[in-house]
């Protein structure tokens, strides 16, 4: 891999993560909350964050990668080869089915638990492994800490079920 320090944080993806894993989760437990307030936090942080950052987000990236490969292999994986955009399809149709039942948790509630551990453990096994490889680019960097990020927020959501 080569360090590539001048690259540039792709704004697109960086406010894309930051909306789906900060601002729409966080202020859909607010608007949750002001109708219901003796509702536990962490059963809204669950609710709100497996959907949104879970669901969507992963969602959203499946049908990224599944339309345009080359953002994934060559922005995140700093892989130039186009070859390799058979492998991010593959990848994309697996977060297509992860996105899939993180969002249909909103609607039924039992499969939130389960989505959280999957999509958490998914994006923080992901994320440990930016960080084991060093990241080769600053979205490389932006996806690592998104990734660690989730794994820490969804281990507390399933900590408070227990």
């Amino acid at each position: 891999m080569e360090d590539n320090t001048n690259e540039k944080i792709s704004r697109g993806y960086l406010l894309s993560l930051l909306l789906l894993m900060l601002v729409l989760p966080a202020l859909s437990v607010w608007v949750d909350y002001v109708p219901y307030p003796g509702t536990p936090f962490m059963v809204l942080v669950g609710k709100w964050f497996v959907f949104w950052a879970v669901g969507v987000r992963l969602f959203a990236a499946g049908i990224r990668q599944v339309a345009k490969p080359l953002f994934t292999l060559q922005q995140i994986f700093h892989i130039q080869n186009p070859a390799g955009q058979v492998v991010v399809r593959e990848l994309g149709f697996a977060n297509i089915c992860f996105g899939l039942i993180g969002m249909l948790s909103l609607f039924i509630p039992h499969w939130r638990p389960a989505a959280a551990f999957a999509g958490g453990l998914y994006m923080g096994i992901a994320g440990v492994y930016h960080l084991i490889k060093k990241p080769a680019s600053p979205n490389e960097v932006v996806a690592m800490v998104s990734d660690i990020y989730i794994l820490l927020t969804m281990g507390a959501y399933l900590a408070s079920l227990v």
